[in-house]
């Protein structure tokens, strides 16, 4: 009976201490050297989204500097095995850290670029191998690798730090990665210790 209520005591709390890591602010890292981040990321794991729908694999994403801009493709291997291709801009929108950025991949008149999406850097390795992009509402994150794979110490450590910021990880799936993830699992079980 004890360690039934003692259960139940412990649940609360931990689900208590959720409700209010959700009810903060999500922080960003205080700093992102832009020139460091440009480049090749690839998906580890992500919060499914309605655009990403026709990928089954091999998601990755490309920034390049396009004047004051940031040109953003990503891409990700189609059912049928062709690669769907998305292109937009980025454009910082907090000038002192530059990890909040704005994003949009809603093109006018062939030039235009509107309707951005919030772009928010709230993990980053010192080196930059791994970054972990969110949205202030937590609606949406992507774990992003250097590589096709990442070590699964850097994989538990992102999933606590993504609970501790208020962040559902069983809401997060891997990515298939050819060579490494062969199927999509909530995170929350995929760092899970035997």
């Amino acid at each position: 009976m004890r360690s039934k209520l003692l259960a139940t005591c412990l649940t609360a709390a931990m689900l208590l201490w959720q409700s209010t890591a959700a009810a903060q602010p999500l922080q960003t890292v205080p700093e992102v050297d832009l020139q460091r981040y440009l480049g090749r990321w690839y998906e580890i794991a992500s919060i499914p989204q309605f655009f990403q729908r026709q990928c089954v694999g091999d998601a990755m994403a490309e920034y390049a500097q396009a004047g004051a801009d940031i040109a953003v493709t990503n891409s990700c291997r189609t059912e049928n095995g062709e690669r769907s291709v998305a292109q937009g801009r980025a454009r910082v929108v907090d000038a002192a850290s530059r990890a909040k950025l704005e994003v949009t991949f809603v093109k006018l008149f062939g030039w235009l670029y509107l309707l951005g999406g919030d772009y928010w850097v709230i993990d980053l390795a010192p080196d930059y191998r791994y970054a972990v992009v969110g949205h202030p509402d937590r609606d949406y994150a992507w774990i992003l690798s250097r590589q096709p794979a990442l070590a699964m110490a850097d994989l538990i450590a992102i999933e606590q730090r993504l609970r501790e910021n208020g962040y559902d990880s069983c809401a997060l799936l891997t990515s298939v990665q050819t060579g490494d993830i062969s199927e999509k699992m909530p995170l929350c079980k995929a760092v899970k210790k035997e």
